[in-house]
This record gives C-alpha cells, sequence and structure tokens, in this order.
C-alpha cells in the first residue's frame, strides 16, 4: 500500500499530556523504522506537532479523566468524536493509533468502523497503545473480549498485559513502559552509565534559579489535568503551608503539564503561594530530572510522575483526591490494594498513598516529614527504583525479533516507541 500510495498514512489519536509524549515518539520512530514517507493526521499535544502533527483541534478538548466528572463534557466530547471520526474517513489512513484516553479513543475507532460498514469501504487497520486497565478492576478482564471487534492489535506497557489480552482474544504486544526511554535517553547522555538511578545536575539547578545550597526544595506534581490540578493543588499548597516551619528556606518547584488551560491555572495559583515556588516546563525531561535530583522529596498525582520520580530516587508521597462518587466506585470496583504503578508492580507500599478522604494537608504533612526525615523511609523507595525497571523490561530476545536486522546495529532494540514503531508496521504488513 506504501508502495502503490507513495506514502503511509497515519491518522493517531491521543488526549492527555502523558499520551503526547508516548504518541511523539512513536511518530519520531515510525518516520525512522517506515520505508516511505509517512504522513500524520490527527489529535495531540505540542510534542506531537513538533513531529509534524496539525492537530484537528486543542488536546485539552478532551483531556476528562474521572466518572462522575466525565458527565458534564459528554456533548463536547461526542462532537469531537464525529470530527475525528470525519477527519478519519477523509484522510484515508493505512493505520489509525489510539493512544491511551480509552473513554474517547474507543468511543472514536466504535464510530469509525461503523461509517466505514455504512460506505461499504474497508476499514484502516487499528491499533490501541497502553491497554485498559482491565487488572484494575473487579471484571475487568471481561471487559477485553469485546476489544477485538474494533481493535486490531494492542500495544502493552505492563509485562502481564500481553499474554491476558491474547488469552481473551486480542492480538497484543509489550513494547516496554515509557518510563524505559527516559533510562535509555539519559544513559545515552551519560547521567545513568550504570544501574537505574538517575545522576542529573541538582547543583546546576540550584545554580541556575538562585537556589542556595542549604535550601530545602521539595517537588510538586499535582497532575496533568485540569481537573485534577484544581483539586490537588490547593491541598498542595496548605501542606506546604504547615510544614513551613519544619525546614529550612522551603522552596517548592513544580513541571508544569504541556497543557495550556494547566498552565494559566498554575501560572495564577501560585501568586498566593505560602513559599517561593519555581515553575518548570514538565516536558523537559532533562531539567525535571535536574529538579527531582535538587529536590528532598516530592508529593505526586498518581500517575505517570510516580514512575518518573522513582527513576530518579526521590522519595515521595502519593496523594489523590476526586468527587465523592468517583472516589465511591474506586474503593468499592477497584481489584487491587494501590493506586501508584510502582506499589502495584512491587506488590507493597514502597511509597506511601494518602488516598479520598484521608488526602488532607494535615495527613500529607505528616508522610512528607517522615520521606525527608527517617532515613527508613527514604532506603525503601529508592531500594524499590531498579526492581520495578527490571520488573518492567522486555526480554532482548523479545525486542530483538520486532526490530528489522539492519536496523539493529543503529537502534536500542529495546527502545519501547521502536518496538511499537516495528509492531505497528509489521501488523500493516500482514493486514495488506
Amino acid at each position: 500500500m506504501g508502495a502503490k500510495d507513495g506514502e503511509l498514512r497515519v491518522f493517531i489519536v491521543c488526549g492527555e499530556v502523558s499520551g503526547d509524549s508516548i504518541a511523539s515518539r512513536l511518530m519520531s520512530s515510525l518516520k525512522t523504522l517506515s520505508p516511505f514517507p509517512i504522513r500524520f493526521a490527527g489529535v495531540g499535544g505540542s510534542l506531537m506537532s513538533a513531529e509534524g502533527l496539525q492537530s484537528l483541534f486543542p488536546m485539552e478538548d478532551i483531556a476528562v479523566m474521572g466518572i462522575w466528572e466525565l458527565l458534564p463534557h459528554l456533548c463536547k466530547l461526542k462532537a469531537k468524536i464525529k470530527i475525528a471520526t470525519e477527519a478519519a474517513l477523509s484522510f484515508v489512513p493505512h493505520v489509525v493509533v489510539t493512544v491511551d484516553s480509552k473513554g474517547f479513543s474507543f468511543r472514536f475507532l466504535r464510530q469509525l468502523q461503523a461509517r466505514c460498514a455504512q460506505q461499504g469501504i474497508s476499514r484502516p487497520l487499528h491499533i490501541h497503545y497502553v491497554a485498559p486497565s482491565f487488572w484494575a478492576w473487579k471484571g475487568g478482564e471481561a471487559r477485553l473480549r469485546g476489544l477485538s471487534e474494533f481493535v486490531d492489535h494492542v500495544l502493552c506497557i505492563l509485562p502481564f498485559e500481553e499474554e491476558v489480552c491474547r488469552s481473551n482474544g486480542l492480538a497484543a504486544t509489550y513494547v516496554g513502559h515509557p518510563i524505559l526511554e527516559d533510562v535509555l535517553h539519559l544513559r545515552d547522555t551519560g547521567t545513568i552509565p550504570n544501574g537505574s538511578k538517575v545522576h542529573c545536575n541538582g547543583e546546576g539547578f540550584r545554580r541556575k534559579y538562585g537556589v542556595s545550597s542549604g535550601a530545602t526544595v521539595i517537588t510538586l506534581l499535582p497532575g496533568s489535568r485540569l481537573q485534577e490540578v484544581t483539586r490537588m493543588l490547593p491541598i498542595f499548597s496548605d501542606t506546604m503551608r504547615l510544614v513551613n516551619n519544619s525546614f529550612s528556606e522551603l522552596i517548592t518547584v513544580i513541571p508544569v503539564a504541556l497543557n495550556k488551560h494547566v498552565e494559566n491555572y498554575v501560572g495564577n495559583a501560585i501568586q498566593g503561594f505560602p513559599v517561593p515556588t519555581i515553575l518548570i516546563p514538565g516536558g523537559l525531561s532533562q531539567l525535571k530530572y535536574d529538579a527531582f535530583t535538587a529536590s528532598k522529596a516530592a508529593l505526586c498525582t498518581s500517575g505517570t510522575a510516580s514512575m518518573e520520580l522513582l527513576l530518579a530516587q526521590l522519595p515521595s508521597v502519593i496523594a489523590y483526591r476526586a468527587h465523592f462518587l468517583t472516589e465511591w466506585v474506586i474503593r468499592y470496583k477497584a481489584n487491587i490494594p494501590y493506586i501508584s504503578l510502582p506499589n502495584i508492580l512491587l506488590k507493597s507500599a514502597a511509597i506511601p498513598e494518602v488516598l479520598f478522604h484521608a488526602c488532607t494537608p494535615k495527613n500529607l504533612a505528616t508522610y512528607l516529614r517522615q520521606v525527608i526525615d527517617i532515613e527508613g523511609h527514604r532506603k525503601r523507595q529508592t531500594d524499590a527504583a531498579e526492581k520495578v525497571i527490571k520488573l518492567l523490561s522486555p526480554s532482548k530476545k523479545d525486542s530483538e525479533n520486532l526490530v528489522p536486522q539492519e536496523l539493529k546495529t543503529r537502534f536500542p532494540t529495546s527502545v519501547p516507541s521502536i518496538v511499537a514503531a516495528s509492531t505497528i508496521l509489521y501488523s500493516l504488513k500482514l493486514k495488506w
């Protein structure tokens, strides 16, 4: 098909900041591996735009999380799904790739499949990157069986997901967790030549922002979606007010997600912050890890950031609040005792989690003082990093089998985006 058309057309959709990072790396790897020029269309953020995507509408328009929180946005999401579907039909892609954001992605794929059937045309290959968290919910595995009706292949980021997907009739490949891309990138730049600890330039970060050597720096990660940031940042602010007198020259650092609504909100919110605060662009990995290295601890809303903190071996406290109905559903429908991925993988509370009604400034302040002052709490988290990275790394045999022989000397085969791109291209080959 690529030879016939002179190009490969990829329609790609993501709806959140973490997905923008995953998708942009995938786009770069597809351009590297494809024997034909690739043309992209779809929905994404600033990182995907840098790889050549002109987004149909701002990614922030569909960055909605939660259950009850979703209801006010249903009409808008329905309209955006229609826009994306019509655009995909006009683009005539060889493959459609949806990245995470299953609430939007699966509705979009179903509608696209229905429209193709109405028009009597063959639908493109449908690939979903980041398997839905079926393992987190009671009865979640049963929901996988219906996905094969409109998803041809799932790219999994956790090692146990591939086998479960396949046992439920869904083609799947474990490509590796996106955090491995940071590990490999930082090793290439010489920051972590051995092991799994990130040794970035914390002193350079302090000099750059005028932070004295005696100051106590705490990183705050309130989330990447506006809903969670507006809920969590005020709690974090009140927590800093409680611990302000516990540490000398307390300063906070906030890596701001690449989301224009979040950027505006955080920029305004810190005007009333109880301690001096430094904002840095969250998309710049090197600067972000420098900030982690300069910090003593972190408060983190559960998500991808918890993995980044673990990689940097920065002790943290995981915090999470949502609408009370969403919290009720999570409490009674969840199939796992933890909410953060490091704890889920290790099957232990290596990182303290302060959740739901317990997530108060007073409780967060107590846990934060513990991870800063008590060596045993810090060591438990730093010891967990290497175990988690080892658990997430795909076997060398599996990753090498997915990369063309002529590329093995040019690219590390364990890079998740390279493995994912190879899987997509190979799936296209099988389909056509």
